[in-house]
Formats: C-alpha cells, structure tokens, sequence
C-alpha cells in the first residue's frame, strides 16, 4: 500500500515523502532578482514543516526579461554563492530543493515599453494587450543558450533540479500553440517544429549537466471534490508514460491525496 509519507525516488533524487511544493511567484525577490530574508524564510519554514521537494518560483534567464516584479533570477553567475547557502540550508532541513526558470514572453505587463519582448510571431496577448516581436533563428540560439547557462548556474547552486517553465501563456508554451506560432520555418507549423525549441534547450540542459539533475491560476477549494483538480489529467498522462507524474492544483486533505495514489497506485509512480 502506497501512502503520502512513503521515501520515494525521482530519477536519482531521494525524496523523503511524497509531497511536492509547486512552484509559485511570491513577488519577495530584489529588483534584480536576488533572495531577500523574507523570501528565504518562506523555503526554510516549507522544509521546516516537512515538505520533502520543494520548487522555487520561476526564475529569469535573460537579466533584460523580467515579466513580473520580484521574480528570483538566474541570469549570471552572482547568484550562485547565496543561493549554494540556500540550498545548503534547505538540504540540512531534509528537503530537496528544485528550480524553475523561465523566458516570459507577452504574458506580461511589466516594464513593457522598456524592454523587446519575444515571440514565436508578432502578435498581441488578448489577456494582457502586450504586443511580442517575432522572435529570430539567431535569437532562438542565444535564448537556447541562455537556458543552457542558467541550467548550469542551478546546478553550480546545489539545487537538486531544475523544472523548465511551459505553461500559462509563457513563450514555450506560445511556440506549442498554434493561434500564436503562425511561423513558416522550422519552428513552426507541425506540433513537432512547434515544440522544437524546447527540445533544443532540453539537448543543451542535458549537454550543461550530463545528466545529473532531476525533475518535474489559484482556484479557491471550498469542498474535497473540489480539490485535486488535475487529477484526471495526470492520470491521463501518467497510463501515456512511464516516468513518474507530479500532480499539483489545491491537494489539501490527507484522505483524498491517499485515495487518489491508492486507487490510481498502476498510474500515479
């Protein structure tokens, strides 16, 4: 029988329990980025508490893209001596400890006019009325390497892995759509030119670390069968592969997180 607190494995990342904290924008970061005391609190009471993985907020890549204030940052090498004190804090607490990072894109309205803000073609964000700049093949290579840079900052930092950011309208997740890539190269048009730049940071992250590091819109929960409301995705995914499915999105009670890994235990690793 699986339980919440069983020791468990994610490649070759021992993991104390089960639970995950996802990572979330705390907007506690400096104005370029860097930790502050009251962003460091937040991580040392989550490990404190017993959260065996924890994933940071998104970080920036490129120091010129910032999409929100108070994002944490790893666009150069000065964020590598506090943040090696901060995984070290966080390991010496129990808990492992991941970074996200990220490249914004139009899903943003900060410092819009100062700033070139990439995208997969030049269009304008119906959520946010930011226009993005068709983004280049010479400007795919250096944002290529510049995730490339920051994945080897991560693990210079002694953090245990890194998520790549690809979701809510950021720009991986514009080049994988359709309506915003309207490209005619090979960065666009099939889902699998569509997706060809993350395979190309994907290839430079593998390059960077040879393989060494690891992983993987607030709704209010009033009622249990309002919770877990990404269950029937990550089921859906977990019986499509056979790497181990993180499920996040409002997990509150004990009994219904136990449920879910018992009666789904051929699906959920």
């Amino acid at each position: 029988m699986k339980t919440l607190f069983d020791k468990t494995k994610l490649l070759n990342m021992e993991m104390k329990n089960r639970f995950i904290r996802g990572a979330l924008w705390e907007d506690l970061a400096d104005e370029k980025g860097h930790m502050t005391p009251e962003l460091f609190n937040i991580y040392e009471e989550l490990a404190k508490g017993g959260v065996g993985t924890i994933i940071t907020g998104y970080a920036f890549v490129t120091e010129d893209e910032q999409p929100n204030p108070g994002m944490m940052g790893i666009y150069d090498d000065s964020f590598i001596p506090e943040y090696k004190e901060f995984t070290d804090k966080i390991h010496s607490l129990g808990s492992n400890i991941i970074m996200q990072i990220v490249y914004g894109g139009f899903m943003t309205n900060f410092n819009v006019g100062e700033r070139t803000i990439w995208g997969p073609s030049t269009i304008q964000n119906e959520t946010t009325g930011t226009w993005a700049k068709e983004i280049t093949k010479e400007e795919i290579k250096y944002l290529v390497e510049a995730y490339a840079k920051a994945i080897a900052r991560v693990k210079a930092s002694g953090f245990d892995g890194v998520e790549i950011h690809g979701g809510h309208g950021y720009l991986l997740s514009q080049f994988l759509s359709p309506y915003y890539n309207k490209r005619e190269d090979e960065y666009g048009g099939s889902i699998e030119n569509r997706g060809r730049i993350i395979f190309e940071i994907f290839e430079a992250m593998k390059e960077v670390v040879d393989n060494n590091l690891g992983a993987a819109r607030t709704k209010v929960v009033v009622s249990k069968d309002r919770e877990s409301y990404f269950k029937d995705y990550a089921i859906k995914l977990a019986n499509m592969v056979d790497i181990p499915i993180i499920l996040i999105g409002k997990n509150r009670h004990l009994d219904v997180m136990e449920d879910l890994l018992e009666t789904n235990m051929y699906t959920l690793k």
